[in-house]
């Protein structure tokens, strides 16, 4: 029996069953079978062509989703039913990651929730809203009224992975043409739920306009879901209160957005007023403000009442966008006419701007380049751009600017020097004699700049003619390797000066000593002798929140009480409900999301675990081990592009799953003779121009008018030492 099998059905739509089982073609699974209920001519031969590696149900044009969806169970075999429609898709590498998950699953889970993106005719790869939820509900198994808000979720069925025996014990009510009822009723009937909070389903949304009409009965249909769902969720108050908020919100969505005739649209709030009034849970409280008079005007079914309130809404919002507009254009006309005046004075040749991480503080290599500026070149006085929350956080005596300000117009009108690792705004001048210098702040993997231009969820909102009026102000960009350099001047294409100095940031992997690095333990509460495991995943453009790709809870326990996790990320679950609270407690797993700065976490690490993250280039430097946890490399390549293939060209072992990872690190594997070999080999590309003085190479280069022959040059790498291992430190 297979362990999972994927049921793809439904016609051909505008040919995207092609490219799902060319995607499925390409990976094929032991464990997994895939079964294609094709409907209609187009949809068999496609499946066809994929024979034998799937099988082909062939059934007449015409047959409902319903129908198909039975049709393919009834031919499945797996233990755990995916179903797939034709239109949708899967990422690459996504149904392996599914059948790993259900095969540790044991017989109480009735469904498995997926994340998943969203595709429109305009662009693929957008993230949904579901990853903190999935998150939050963690790894272990659930029961809904423990977990009601998991009905929040999208109710979508591709995101649901359902028990083979579930399926069939609850057919009835779960195979209906209503996809989204469905989704909510697999969650209603199961005992208990299970999540895999990683991206495994692709939703394409097709274009409205390709799409016949909705019927009026297809209108009300929705309030009849809500009514049936309601029933399954009668005893169980907890979630029967939850449904009843979606059913409110989603009538409401839908009378204000789906455009309906106007006999149509006063049927249907008739008949969803009737609903929330006789379904409202006993001493249930509308929410305050305008959602609740929404709410109270439904349960009233006051029609013409609530037209005349989003009538009176819509003219609120325009006077109050006109409103803001005018204070805007004021305070544009005001800024402009400051900068203007200040743009008319002489050029301070010993003032310079630094700014870092969209003016978040002193940190990367700005802040290595004005540490050196103010050894070599004290005659230069430094000014660091920050927001007004990150002011206090300066270090004592640090001259700022906070954006908006008069000031900070003045200061950006004069400096000579503007320093960032980012850019500055669109509309600072490049003036004659200044020098912007871009020093960036990582090596790149994935892509950058227009080169993201193929990529719509990592290009989503990025204005490409603004980014390159922005990189035409540069006159140098910094390098760490010839890598970097070339793909900076593709990704950037412009006329700048590229400095192959090394990255500044990174000298202090070579001028740290034994006591600094004793003294970041102490501070980071790592006992002498424990291994430290640095524990650092990148953003991901497709997903809508940071999700935890680990469970580290498991993982601290199977590492045991010798080694500390140190997690960078952005957050853990959901606050006080996440599982690693006593862990956290006990100094085996310590949140360092918010420490700063970076490198010193690199300095106490025995080890760096990360995906995609560019710190992997910057850790090389110490020559220390590295392993590479690529659970969804795949989609990760495909739906963000990158420029090599790190599965291949890795610093150190790669894990592709949890097991692996554990694998790794409770053997020597990780820090074992292949796994010096491969870093060696990455030191040498990425740690090229890295040695510890390249923060005076740039100082002596751009600040004091040095020429390149002039300048220190780069120690060789097999000619470095490296600050001390945590060991030697101690």
């Amino acid at each position: 029996m297979p362990e999972l099998s994927v049921v793809v059905h439904g016609p051909n739509t505008q040919d995207h069953l092609t490219g799902l089982l060319d995607s499925l073609a390409d990976r094929p699974l032991p464990d997994t079978e895939v079964v294609v209920a094709a409907v209609g001519d187009w949809a068999r031969r496609t499946a066809e062509r994929h024979a034998p590696d799937v099988q082909v149900l062939s059934l007449p044009e015409g047959t409902s989703d319903a129908a198909a969806r039975a049709a393919g169970a009834a031919r499945a075999g797996g233990r755990w039913l995916h179903f797939v429609r034709a239109k949708d898709g899967l990422p690459p590498g996504s149904t392996r990651t599914v059948a790993e998950r259900v095969a540790g699953l044991t017989g109480t889970a009735d469904v498995l929730l997926l994340d998943h993106l969203r595709s429109t005719w305009r662009g693929s790869g957008l993230p949904s809203a579901d990853g903190p939820l999935l998150a939050r509900a963690g790894r272990t198994g659930l029961a809904l009224d423990d977990s009601a808000y998991l009905l929040r979720l999208t109710p979508l069925l591709g995101a649901r992975v359902l028990r083979a025996g579930f399926w069939r014990a609850h057919e009835e009510q779960l195979n209906g043409d209503d996809e989204a009822g469905t989704a909510l009723a697999a969650l209603l009937l199961a005992d208990r739920v299970a999540a895999l909070p990683h991206i495994a389903y692709e939703d394409r949304r097709l274009r409205p306009a390709g799409l016949p009409p909705k019927t009026p009965e297809q209108h009300y249909a929705l309030v009849d879901r809500y009514e049936r769902l309601l029933d399954l969720a009668r005893e169980r108050p907890a979630v029967y209160t939850v449904l009843y908020e979606i059913m409110v919100r989603d009538c409401l969505r839908a009378f204000t957005r789906d455009g309906m005739p106007e006999d149509v649209a006063r049927e249907f709030f008739h008949r969803a007023s009737v609903a929330a009034l006789r379904r409202r849970p006993e001493g249930h409280r509308r929410p305050a403000g305008l959602e609740g008079i929404r709410r109270s005007l439904l349960e009233e079914g006051a029609y013409t009442k609530y037209r005349a309130f989003q009538a009176a809404n819509r003219t609120r919002r325009a006077v109050r966008s006109t409103v803001r507009a005018g204070r805007r254009q004021l305070g544009t006309r005001v800024r402009d006419l400051q900068y203007r005046r200040a743009l008319h004075r002489p050029v301070d040749p010993h003032l310079a701007v630094f700014a870092a991480y969209w003016n978040r503080g002193v940190s990367c290599n700005p802040a290595a380049i004005a540490a050196k500026l103010a050894e070599l070149a004290p005659h230069i006085h430094p000014v660091w751009v920050v927001t007004d929350r990150n002011a206090a956080l300066l270090p004592p005596g640090t001259d700022h600017i906070v954006p908006g300000t008069r000031r900070y117009w003045e200061v950006l009108a004069t400096a000579k020097y503007l320093v960032n690792n980012v850019n500055f705004p669109n509309a600072v001048v490049k003036r004659p004699g200044t020098v912007h210098v871009q020093t960036h702040h990582g090596t790149p993997l994935k892509r950058m700049g227009v080169d993201q231009l193929p990529f719509p969820a990592a290009a989503q909102g990025l204005d490409f003619e603004a980014l390159l009026e922005r990189v035409d102000k540069w006159d140098y960009s910094i390098s760490s390797n010839s890598h970097t350099t070339r793909m900076w001047e593709r990704a950037y294409p412009s006329r700048y000066v590229s400095l192959d100095h090394g990255y500044p940031r990174n000298d202090v992997y070579y001028t740290a000593g034994a006591a600094e690095i004793r003294a970041v333990r102490e501070r980071l509460g790592i006992a002498p002798g424990r291994r430290a495991v640095l524990y650092a995943p990148t953003h991901r453009d497709y997903e809508a929140g940071w999700t935890p790709r680990l469970d580290l809870a498991a993982l601290s326990d199977r590492l045991g009480e010798d080694t500390v996790l140190l997690v960078r990320g952005h957050y853990f679950y959901d606050g006080a409900a996440s599982p690693l609270t006593s862990l956290r407690r006990s100094g085996r797993v310590v949140d360092v999301s918010s420490y700063d700065p970076v490198e010193e976490l690199c300095l106490a690490a025995d080890v760096l675990v990360t995906d995609y993250s560019s710190i992997m280039f910057d850790y090389a430097n110490l020559d220390r081990p590295i392993v590479i946890h690529a659970d969804d490399w795949e989609t990760y390549r495909t739906t963000r592009g990158v420029y090599f293939d790190l599965t291949a060209e890795a610093p150190g072992p790669v894990a592709r799953t949890q097991e692996e990872l554990t694998g790794i690190l409770t053997t020597d594997a990780w820090r074992d003779e292949n796994a010096a070999k491969a870093r060696a080999v990455f030191r040498r590309r990425f740690c090229e121009y890295d040695d510890g003085r390249a923060a005076e190479r740039v100082v002596r280069r751009v600040f004091l008018g040095q020429d390149e022959a002039s300048l220190p040059p780069v120690l060789p790498v097999g000619e470095r030492t490296p600050a001390p291992t945590p060991e030697e430190a101690a």
